[in-house]
């Protein structure tokens, strides 16, 4: 096995490189959020509902979450197709995480912001 493969194996195979970050990013985990808070919900709600958001990046958020396993898409045969989002039982799962790390940033988010402030000042003035 070359040291690239070896590499790669060992990244496939770490729960946080292969998992986790695939919905630890900036929108996945509000995404889970506001879709275990709405049940089944369609696109344009959903995009209404994080208004900061690009159509483009939701669109990527939710493939993502639907090939791991963490959201379901229907699409109901209509004349204009209706397509709707809801979370599996897999992303309701990882609901009580999401409310938990929610609270612990809110809990430790004035030490946090203290610190970097501090952190911030001395590099200013080493500057």
């Amino acid at each position: 096995m070359t040291k690239k493969e070896e590499k790669k194996s060992i990244i496939e195979i770490c729960p946080i490189r292969n998992v986790i970050a695939r919905f630890g990013n900036k929108w996945a985990l509000l995404v889970i959020y506001i879709l275990d808070e709405n049940g089944s919900i369609r696109f344009n709600q959903l995009a209404r509902q994080i208004p900061d958001i690009s159509t483009k990046v939701l669109s990527n958020t939710l493939h993502i979450l639907e090939a791991d396993g963490l959201v379901k898409r229907t699409v109901f045969p209509e004349v204009p197709i209706r397509v709707e989002y809801e979370l599996t039982e897999t992303g309701r799962s990882l609901v009580p995480i999401i409310i938990s790390l929610t609270e612990w940033a809110q809990n430790n988010m004035k030490s946090i912001m203290a610190h970097r402030k501090k952190l911030e000042n001395s590099a200013n003035k080493s500057n």
